[in-house]
């Protein structure tokens, strides 16, 4: 059996990046922080974290600290179903990776019913959706909403549906910089918006839609959802945007897409834990099911 409290121990400092913070969250000393991990990692005969900064887990603490985080959950179900009263306990820590344009749009309507009806507290980390099945991997979140089809070992990967991306600019945008329309030349003398560097969308549409890929246009980063429609709204750029979340300026007039018959569908998938606690298993169901009355199902 593995003791607990070096459990816990092992667990805080991987999710803190810190001997010091896990030390100070545990209420304990660093040299007992230490003790413990030391304890673990000799029952064990691994090495659980690289000593860095911040401090991360090895291949082997990834599986670990997977395995805290799902004896957290067994317990909280264990005790909700031992009280009569589920306020007793604290409510249990859960994390998930999901893409900023997710965040944006559907996902709020899988979020509220969940954190209203399940005890727990949740940290949603934003990252793009290329990327976020890496922290599942690593043990960060118990979950992700990931472009990848295949999941790893230990892993699968529930389809959720496509998010629509048109290519939008305001209307006085579209005159001054498109008024031939959206061509190679037009492209590479305006002002694109993409989210971050990371961004790969805008490349992929330009790439689909010429046949060559283009990566020699201007372009600003502007990593917050709304802030990006907000800036091609203001005629600050053009860029693609989520049909869901663009198509009420579509009506009122404010944006109007650049190339009206052709989009882009990005597929999504829910990456979980094959074994799931109860808790997790409520999750997963939830955001599947709202995810599906809201993407196009293609």
């Amino acid at each position: 059996m593995l003791d607990r409290a070096h459990l816990e121990t092992f667990a805080t400092v991987a999710e803190t990046g810190s001997f010091e913070r896990a030390a100070g969250s545990l209420n304990v000393t660093r040299g007992a922080v230490s003790q413990r991990i030391k304890a673990l990692e000799q029952k064990l005969a691994t090495i659980l974290l690289v000593r860095e900064q911040p401090v991360k887990p090895t291949p082997a603490g990834e599986v670990l600290l997977r395995h805290v985080k799902a004896l957290r959950m067994l317990e909280d179900t264990t005790l909700r179903e031992l009280s009569a009263d589920r306020h007793v306990e604290k409510p249990v820590p859960v994390a998930i990776a999901v893409n900023p344009d997710s965040l944006a749009t559907w996902f709020p309507k899988a979020l509220w019913p969940m954190l209203r009806e399940r005890r727990m507290t949740l940290e949603v980390i934003v990252e793009d959706e290329d990327y976020t099945d890496t922290r599942l991997a690593r043990g960060e979140v118990i979950g992700c909403i990931s472009t990848e089809p295949a999941a790893g070992n230990g892993f699968l990967a529930e389809p959720l549906g496509a998010m629509e991306y048109r290519c939008y600019a305001s209307s006085a945008f579209a005159r001054e910089y498109f008024p031939d329309g959206l061509s190679v030349r037009n492209v590479t003398n305006s002002p694109a918006i993409l989210f971050d560097r990371k961004d790969s969308l805008h490349d992929e549409y330009l790439a689909r839609r010429f046949g060559v890929a283009i990566d020699n246009y201007p372009r600003h980063y502007l990593p917050v959802s709304a802030t990006l429609i907000d800036a091609v709204a203001a005629g600050i750029g053009y860029g693609l945007l989520p049909r869901i979340q663009a198509v009420q300026l579509e009506a009122e007039g404010v944006i109007v897409e650049l190339a009206p018959c052709e989009a882009l569908h990005t597929r999504l998938y829910w990456h979980h834990w094959a074994s799931e606690p109860p808790l997790a298993r409520e999750i997963t169901m939830c955001i599947v099911a709202s995810a599906r009355t809201q993407l196009l199902q293609i």
